[in-house]
């Protein structure tokens, strides 16, 4: 089946970015570029042909990039991909993008940007191709080709046992740990959970598809917010209650055992279902480390990373939730597990902190 023809427009006022954007992207024959220098012209353009899919610099003159992001949410949405050098300067800035509705956020270099572009070609493309498949929603106003691994790369298989239950929790144990894997219009729905989460919330361990040195920012926002302790992770950091812990981008997360306690390690090695850090990667430790005494939540993403992993925790012995379509920015992952038969629930997004709460207090 033939890919459908993309219409993408290029927003940004460097020229260079523009000639070099517009020369990748039609590498791929099924994608028509357009250009502008800034949003009031792209709003120009916009008004005319409704493009698929924005590819957005931040800092623009006349109207800078956060605002022209706001606005497209709020007025007619459309998957934006954020490539700026205010990505690498400042994180928080592309997490506030992330916020805004943004699809994906590329940190470009202040030097070189031609070079940086070319090289990474293949990469651009396949992102913007993914961003068009977005079902991005109307906001309220308000505030390159990888191969595929398993987890197995970074922590082998265990033996095959039976399949446990949760009624396998022996008593005296460690407390139970939530695991949580999330992708595209994940960073909005681990707020909306983890802002609900009481002061003596179970550990959660998290893995948010991020690019590296923006999993810091998006932690320290989250801490401001929550009434639990929400941190980038770092090997050795304990998991327990009133905690969240964050795996750092470009690093697998994995849960140990330390005497009576939980524990994470940061972990490198090949990418997992094309992501580093890998959702199948935490919850296969999930479920080695902590079977029954564990509790597995997908949420919204592209792709299938964590289904198998999801699938391995409920045989584990732990409850399973997978995010449902209706309340997913992309009902990639979940759709994935649910149909390996790997959750226990499917539920909206508003529920799940509830569900969260009350199976690990059962």
């Amino acid at each position: 089946m033939a890919k459908r023809v993309l219409s993408v427009l290029v927003v940004d006022d460097s020229a260079v970015v523009r000639q070099a954007a517009t020369a990748i992207l039609s590498q791929d024959p099924g994608i028509v570029v357009t250009v502008a220098a800034d949003p009031y012209i792209a709003l120009e353009k916009m008004g005319r042909s409704r493009p698929d899919v924005i590819l957005l610099d931040l800092e623009m003159p006349r109207m800078d990039g956060l605002t022209f992001l706001r606005k497209i949410m709020t007025e007619d949405p459309i998957p934006v991909v954020v490539c700026s050098g205010l990505a690498a300067r400042g994180t928080a800035i592309a997490i506030r993008a992330l916020e805004e509705g943004a699809v994906e956020v590329i940190a470009k270099p202040q030097l070189g940007v031609r070079d940086f572009l070319h090289d990474s070609a293949a990469a651009l493309i396949e992102v913007i191709r993914e961003a068009a498949e977005v079902r991005v929603r109307r906001r309220e106003v308000a505030a390159p080709v990888l191969p595929r691994h398993s987890a197995d790369v970074v922590l082998p298989p265990a033996p095959s046992t039976p399949q446990r239950r949760r009624s396998d929790r022996r008593p005296g144990q460690t407390d139970v740990v939530v695991a949580i894997g999330a992708s595209t219009g994940g960073t909005e729905a681990l707020r909306t959970i983890l802002t609900a989460m009481p002061e003596d919330a179970p550990g959660i361990v998290i893995v948010q598809h991020m690019p590296e040195r923006f999993t810091a920012a998006f932690a320290q926002r989250l801490d401001q917010l929550c009434r639990i302790e929400v941190k980038e992770a770092a090997s050795g950091d304990r998991v327990q209650q009133g905690r969240a812990l964050i795996a750092p981008g470009n690093r697998h997360l994995v849960l140990r055992r330390h005497g009576a306690h939980y524990e994470v390690e940061l972990a490198d090695g090949p990418r997992v279902s094309r992501h580093r850090p890998s959702v199948d990667v935490l919850f296969r430790s999930v479920a080695q480390t902590a079977g029954a005494h564990a509790m597995g939540v997908l949420l919204t993403g592209m792709g299938d990373d964590g289904a198998t992993g999801l699938l391995e925790m409920k045989r584990a012995g732990a409850a399973t939730v997978a995010q449902d379509e209706r309340t997913s920015v992309v009902f990639g992952m979940p759709k994935e597990a649910i149909a390996r038969g790997a959750a226990d629930q499917v539920l909206p997004l508003p529920s799940v902190a509830g569900a969260i709460l009350s199976a690990t207090r059962a």
